[in-house]
């Protein structure tokens, strides 16, 4: 068995991007608070404003309408909630509809109350039902406050890719307000928020190879804008008070700019990547299912379960392998449970499943010695069903 370890869980988090350490390393050097009026306040602001430049590059975004904040889960509990604002104007969300597949930092549903949420359900393929989401806002009580409907832009686990344009159009026919996460997709697809048609985008730091504890709020204009979630001293226009965090945003930043300038070469054979690791999963167990292969994925991802196998007992399996894999999100407290997002495609949850996610240091020796660890874990798997 080979001694270093094979890290293959670039969705749960990515190592840090040689870019982005370089930039925090120069950063640390930076003595000031970016928001004092001195050389050295004034120094601190500009590299803050280099990296929300850098941030808005990668989406598509001015980079007036980038809103940095602690990450992700902050972004979305900001974003979610029934208080907005029409330039000077209070405007009313009165209900929020997630699809059945989204993140849990979407699923709680920020500051909306549960009776104030519904779920938007997905097709077998794991996409979202357009169908069912026209007829739901078209059930919507207009004369309550506008709709909200929030969709992620890849998921996490299958790495299946959403419709949001076409999500976009029924929700914008609809009056209603369009939140995208796009945390797994950025730097692995194509984002332009306008493009797109989201009135925000909730990006992060460390998926993208930047430091953890950054993320963004981003708004396809600044008219329209929720109430703030973090009160205190009006950073950040007023939307996010706190002193920013300076050496984080500024290896953000590094880490999209890379993402940006490195996106052909990052993506061109990931893919294929991918499909030798399913193509020899297939052949080692051909009972294993392949989540979301028929369908759009993004390139890295690889959602499977093999019949027999436990989640739990599969991701230990692999670590002893020294392959670092998932079962799923990594954000829920190093819990290992049913998918809900296998629940809402109609699979069994009970079957379990594993998450292989590669990255743009992945080579094709990595792909084999996984599927070397994969062969010699199905083939325990039979040998226990067979003892039994």
């Amino acid at each position: 068995m080979a001694t270093t370890r094979l890290y293959l869980d670039w969705n749960a988090t990515a190592p840090l991007h040689p870019a982005a350490r370089d930039a925090m390393l120069r950063a640390m050097d930076i003595q000031g608070n970016p928001n004092s009026v001195h050389g050295e306040g004034r120094a601190a602001r500009a590299a803050v404003e280099t990296a929300r430049r850098q941030v808005a590059n990668l989406t598509g975004a001015a980079p007036a309408h980038v809103v940095f904040t602690s990450g992700a889960t902050e972004a979305a509990n900001t974003v979610l909630t029934p208080e907005f604002r029409m330039g000077r104007t209070p405007l009313v969300v009165s209900h929020l509809y997630i699809s059945a597949v989204e993140h849990p930092a979407v699923r709680e549903g920020g500051r909306f109350s549960k009776d104030e949420i519904s779920e938007i359900p997905v097709t077998s393929a794991g996409t979202v039902d357009l169908v069912a989401l026209e007829t739901m806002l078209s059930a919507h009580d207009k004369a309550s406050g506008l709709p909200m409907v929030a969709v992620m832009l890849a998921n996490n686990e299958t790495g299946i890719v959403q419709p949001a344009s076409e999500v976009a159009r029924i929700v914008q026919a609809a009056g209603g307000i369009f939140v995208v996460d796009a945390v797994q997709a950025a730097g692995r697809v194509a984002i332009d928020i306008n493009a797109i048609g989201a009135d925000f985008l909730i990006v992060s730091s460390h998926k993208i190879g930047g430091p953890k504890g950054a993320g963004a709020l981003i708004s396809r204009g600044e008219v329209l804008m929720p109430k703030p979630l973090i009160h205190g001293g009006g950073q950040e226009k007023g939307h996010r008070s706190g002193t920013e965090n300076t050496l984080a945003i500024i290896g953000f930043g590094a880490a999209a700019e890379a993402a940006l300038v490195e996106f052909d070469g990052r993506n061109a054979g990931i893919g294929t990547l991918r499909d030798r690791l399913e193509d020899g999963m297939l052949v080692a167990a051909p009972d294993v299912i392949i989540h979301g292969k028929e369908g759009a994925r993004v390139p890295n991802t690889s959602f499977f379960t093999l019949p027999g196998l436990k989640s739990e007992t599969g991701q230990i399996a692999f670590d002893l392998e020294g392959v670092a894999i998932s079962a799923g999100s990594a954000c829920s407290s190093g819990k290992v449970g049913e998918s809900h997002v296998l629940v809402a495609m109609g699979c069994d949850p009970k079957l379990g499943a594993l998450r292989i996610s590669l990255g743009p240091t992945t080579t094709e020796a990595d792909i084999d010695r996984a599927i070397a660890a994969f062969i010699r874990i199905a083939g325990r798997r039979k040998l226990a069903g067979a003892a039994a």
